[in-house]
């Protein structure tokens, strides 16, 4: 068989990203805080970026941009574009210009917004450090009467407790590392047991159950049996079983599981070290007479520009008579310009476009903003995608890790985006609705009869909603409800 080379022509359709557009989609789908950090670290890397002061805007007056208008701030001029169009990324940016009088600052799409008002948080409610369950207990630790080897050992236990203050690691481990008896290691622990919280140093929740009881001095005798013997039944809350085990009147066993339902079975999550995070809205949505305004949250974002000091250097360039100096110099400071004029634009662009996505979204859901998540509507990302004449991966880059506070809270933006369910008068309406409704059912619900999944179907029907059995177990796992045999209670 022979071999031989031959040159084809082949003409094929081939999607190149460009750099630019590359950077476009990843400023678009960035939560705030890690755009903030990606502004950071551009302004480290391109010298010619440079944030503005808050109090060196531009002292000309600019009119308000429009509903399709974008505001690029070029040569000290405003240029509009006709209209809003998604980053294709084409081209290289390699435009001709006059550095000298270049961008000079860019200003928010849109109307800035001042949060200097009353609903400010007081950073002086603020707390800046919380205790962790480690340094409570050491802290206890060094207070007890302990010899130096029992503090070492004790500090070898507290370090292995998790997060719930129970003992991760075994006796003989412990015993193995600081090189003691088991014997005298238990009795260490035994002494961390009588710590505050109560049940802190516990193996496993039946020893944590005991410690507390314990320690709140409990002598009913049936709170201890039905720890150590009976947690099954507790759990499943078969009452009429535990009794007739201990051959004892339900009233008896009653009044233990009010005891032991009182006790913490994770002791330590109260000195949890994990820190709530404020959500910093990408949107406010104000209410003004019958409709309500979009206003993008422009505060903390750094308003970039170019440096003016680089200007000055490119002035002085060839001023010696060095050309290939002047040269590499203007190449230099031409790639940095582009470089940060297409950061701008990105940052301008990804602005107007959270803009209009989120006016798309309140025009979808304005009744659920006037009466509540009762009226929520079934919305999918082509709904949005072809009102703002978007591509729908667009819409779902703007939507992720964005968040709206309205009147009716805050929200993450793909919270108004969700499935329908046919009702049985041919109208849709959003799963989410669905959940909530099941939610308030459930509140409404007696205690000592719960509803059943079955019985909740039956009541949904009443109110025009069909769905299976299976699909109200599916949301109320979801929502963290628990089936009516524990939701049940006897007393």
């Amino acid at each position: 068989m022979a071999f031989e080379l031959k040159q084809n022509l082949k003409l094929s359709q081939q999607l190149i990203m460009t750099p630019q557009l590359q950077q476009a989609i990843k400023l678009l789908q960035l939560s705030r805080l890690e755009l903030v950090d990606t502004i950071n670290q551009e302004m480290e890397e391109n010298p010619l970026l440079e944030e503005a002061a808050l109090d060196e805007g531009n002292e000309e007056e600019v009119r308000p941009i429009g509903e399709d208008d974008v505001q690029v701030i070029e040569n000290q001029d405003v240029k509009v574009i006709d209209r809003t169009e998604e980053l294709t990324g084409e081209g290289d940016g390699r435009e001709e210009f006059d550095w000298s009088n270049y961008l000079e600052d860019y200003g928010p799409v849109g109307v800035s917004y001042d949060r200097k008002d009353a609903e400010s948080p007081v950073w002086d409610n603020i707390v800046t450090e919380s205790k962790s369950l480690t340094s409570h207990l050491m802290w206890q630790m060094k207070l007890s009467p302990l010899t130096e080897e029992e503090m070492r050992v004790g500090s070898q236990i507290i370090g292995n407790l998790d997060q719930n203050g129970y003992l991760c690691a075994t006796i003989q481990e412990i015993a193995i590392l600081e090189k003691v008896t088991e014997e005298f290691t238990e009795a260490v622990l035994k002494k961390v047991q009588e710590f505050d919280p109560a049940g802190v140093g516990a193996r496993d929740l039946k020893e944590c159950l005991l410690i507390q009881a314990r320690m709140l001095g409990v002598k009913n005798p049936v709170v201890e049996t039905i720890i150590k013997d009976h947690l099954k039944d507790l759990e499943l809350k078969n009452y009429i079983h535990i009794a007739r085990k201990l051959k004892i009147p339900l009233r008896e066993v009653e009044i233990a599981v009010l005891l032991i339902s009182n006790m913490e079975p994770k002791p330590g999550s109260m000195y949890s070290e994990e820190r709530v995070q404020s959500i910093i809205p990408d949107v406010y949505v104000v209410k003004s007479g019958d409709g309500y305004k979009i206003i993008l949250n422009d505060d903390g974002l750094p308003r970039l520009r170019i440096s003016n000091f680089y200007k000055e250097v490119m002035a002085g360039v060839g001023s010696h008579g060095d050309h290939d100096a002047e040269e590499n110099g203007k190449k230099y400071i031409r790639d940095k310009v582009q470089s940060a004029t297409w950061l701008i634009k990105s940052i301008q662009q990804r602005q107007k476009t959270i803009y209009k996505v989120a006016e798309s979204i309140v025009k979808f859901q304005k009744d659920f903003f006037d009466l509540g998540i009762n009226f929520l509507k079934p919305l999918v990302l082509r709904d949005v995608a072809d009102d703002v004449e978007m591509h729908e991966s667009t819409i779902s880059r703007v939507v992720t890790n964005k968040y709206m506070h309205s009147p009716r809270g805050i929200f993450e933006m793909k919270y108004f985006f969700g499935s329908s369910i046919q009702r049985t008068s041919g109208e849709t309406i959003a799963s989410k609705s669905v959940k909530e409704e099941i939610k308030q059912l459930v509140g409404k619900e007696d205690s000592k009869k719960p509803y059943s999944d079955c019985e909740i179907v039956d009541l949904l029907k009443q109110k025009g909603i069909d769905i299976a059995r299976r699909t109200v177990a599916k949301y109320r796992e979801m929502m963290g409800i628990l089936p009516s045999s524990k939701r049940k209670k006897y007393f």
